[in-house]
């Protein structure tokens, strides 16, 4: 228990001092509710003594107020200092991770089961905002008041508080021993959820495929062994700490029965005041009541302790160091210095060597898997080089911060993703303090002003997650428009034309023209009509650069870009014959 207790105390980070606050709180309020039974022992007393007066009634229902009045204050303050630390310790978890996902390098996406992640942001930190002020407010409260009537056990007789402290000390080592099982298989409950919530989250983003195939209900039988699974390993730890609890219980009732006979022993034999006995045996039950709501939660303690230690992965993730640049970057030129990068094993990128000048736009072609998408990524810093060097402005990019080197950076995705609020507060998603008037320009410039317009809320419309609301081509120009008004002087095109309606193609091109004067632009591209003015075209072919040029060059050099235009065209002009 001690273990778990100094676990939530390192995980608190910040809310250490509502902890301490609570505990000492905590033993005050103990301290109140003693009182009541130290007035139901003075009335005893006098009771016993013949002497009770309506005086003394008088000062036990002062007492008794007290009691009342300082429990309330104390035990309010207590459970809130309780709760605001479970919460904000794991919304402080929750922000932290956020930060450190946008640190990490993209490969960790690829690797690391969205499942789990997902699992840690709000399963895991769930069960920590839920169980931890339990925790605190029934283990904390019930060991407090048993400490405090424990040692009142000494003051009406030695033996029995002796007895109290043994019965204690007995039921905290067979909690020892509990939790140690605990120990040995709490992981699995942690890997079944995880397993759980990937099964959830592949079903739930397949539904349409699933359907299509006839797999939903008892077909899915991938999902239904992940509930199966975590509900019989969840079992399995129960009836694992079944003798556990049940050996608490005749230790807690052991430690009741035998202070109950030592005091009506002692009465007996002369060595204690009837009023002692009989508070000693009442003082007994409540002792123990109050522990055995503190062994009640050793459930939730486990589960607390293994969620705060399944966290212990996201501190050994790697994260892209950053530089201590923020100078402006006057010349947004991009020279790649014999660039090497690999997937774990897989060479992508094999010493590659080549400039883009300021306000120029490169194009770069390739065949499926050469390394485009790979090579414009390594700009932003999504992943860092294993080898070489990448320049902007004359300084390797890993001396400036990232948020610096990303306010010079526009990028225009293939694959659009957008929030679940509303299209305004997407397109200013990369400049927040943008007006109104300036996102409406930029939509304009996009060809999306008009179908915004059109919807029911306009520009406040609520889009569904991912976009889901919007066609692909709508939420492309969204995408465009988000680039148009961030503005940077470095622009990354993803094959940005790819989803547009061919009736706005046009419109879009001459938009996207307009972004790009007196800018650096790279650009993924596989349409003639994209590339032909590029000022230059490099051409990727299994890791490196084949070939290079403007377009006219390029075709009378003949070789692996005139091959792919070719069979670019071909494509174009293929039709079903009547």
């Amino acid at each position: 228990m001690i273990t778990v207790f100094k676990k939530i105390w390192n995980f608190a980070e910040k809310e250490q001092s509502n902890i301490q606050k609570s505990i000492i709180v905590g033993f005050l309020c103990a301290a109140f509710n003693a009182m009541q039974m130290g007035g139901v022992y003075y009335v005893l007393v006098k009771i016993f003594d013949e002497t009770l007066s309506m005086k003394d009634i008088a000062i036990v229902l002062g007492i008794l107020l007290i009691s009342l009045v300082g429990k309330i204050i104390t035990q309010y303050i207590s459970q809130l200092e309780q709760t605001h630390a479970g919460y904000f310790m794991a919304a402080d978890k929750r922000i932290r991770i956020g930060n450190k996902l946008k640190r990490v390098p993209m490969g960790f996406f690829s690797e690391f089961s969205l499942g789990k992640i997902t699992t840690m942001s709000t399963t895991t930190l769930s069960q920590i905002e839920m169980q931890v002020p339990m925790l605190l407010v029934l283990v904390l409260g019930g060991l407090l008041n048993t400490f405090v009537f424990a040692l009142a056990l000494f003051y009406l007789h030695i033996m029995v508080g002796i007895t109290a402290f043994l019965g204690i000390l007995a039921f905290f080592i067979v909690t020892y021993f509990m939790e140690k099982k605990s120990r040995e298989n709490a992981s699995e409950i942690g890997i079944a959820q995880t397993h759980l919530t990937k099964q959830v989250l592949e079903t739930v983003q397949g539904m349409q495929v699933i359907k299509s195939y006839n797999l939903g209900g008892k077909n899915n039988k991938e999902l239904s062994n992940a509930f199966e699974e975590n509900c019989n390993i969840t079992m399995k730890l129960e009836k694992t700490m079944t003798p556990y609890i049940a050996l608490q219980r005749i230790v807690l009732g052991i430690s009741i029965a035998a202070i109950i006979i030592l005091s009506a022993k002692y009465y007996i034999e002369g060595d204690m005041l009837l009023a002692d006995a009989i508070m000693s045996m009442i003082a007994g039950f409540i002792i123990f009541e109050g522990i055995k709501a503190a062994g009640s939660s050793m459930a939730i303690l486990r589960i607390a302790e293994n969620s705060i230690d399944s966290l212990k992965y996201l501190e050994k993730i790697p994260e892209i160091k950053e530089g201590a640049e923020t100078s402006p970057i006057r010349h947004p030129d991009i020279e790649f210095k014999d660039v090497s990068f690999a997937y774990d094993e897989k060479t992508i990128l094999d010493h590659i060597s080549c400039e883009m000048k300021k306000n120029t736009m490169t194009a770069i072609v390739g065949p499926s898997g050469s390394g485009k998408t790979t090579f414009c990524n390594l700009i932003a810093r999504f992943w860092d080089v294993n080898a070489g060097e990448i320049l902007m402005g004359g300084k390797n990019i890993k001396e400036y911060t990232l948020p610096h080197l990303m306010s010079h950076i526009a990028m225009v995705f293939q694959n659009v993703y957008l929030f679940e609020d509303t299209i305004e507060n997407n397109i200013k998603f990369g400049v927040p303090s943008a007006t109104r008037e300036e996102v409406i320009e930029a939509a304009k410039k996009a060809m999306c002003h008009d179908f915004i317009e059109a919807l029911p809320n306009g520009y406040d419309t609520l889009i569904g997650e991912g976009g889901a609301t919007l066609s692909g081509g709508q939420k492309q120009r969204i995408s465009i428009a988000r680039a148009m008004l961030k503005d940077a002087p470095i622009v990354i095109f993803d094959e940005a034309t790819a989803n547009i309606d061919p009736e706005n193609e046009d419109k879009l091109k001459a938009a996207i023209e307009e972004l790009t004067k007196n800018k650096t632009i790279i650009m993924i591209a596989h349409r003639l009509s994209t590339i032909r003015n590029a000022d230059q075209i490099l051409v990727l072919n299994n890791g490196k650069i084949e070939q290079r040029g403007n377009h006219e060059g390029l075709m009378k050099q003949g070789g692996l870009y005139k091959t792919l235009i070719s069979m670019k065209n071909k494509a174009t002009i293929w039709k079903i014959a009547n």
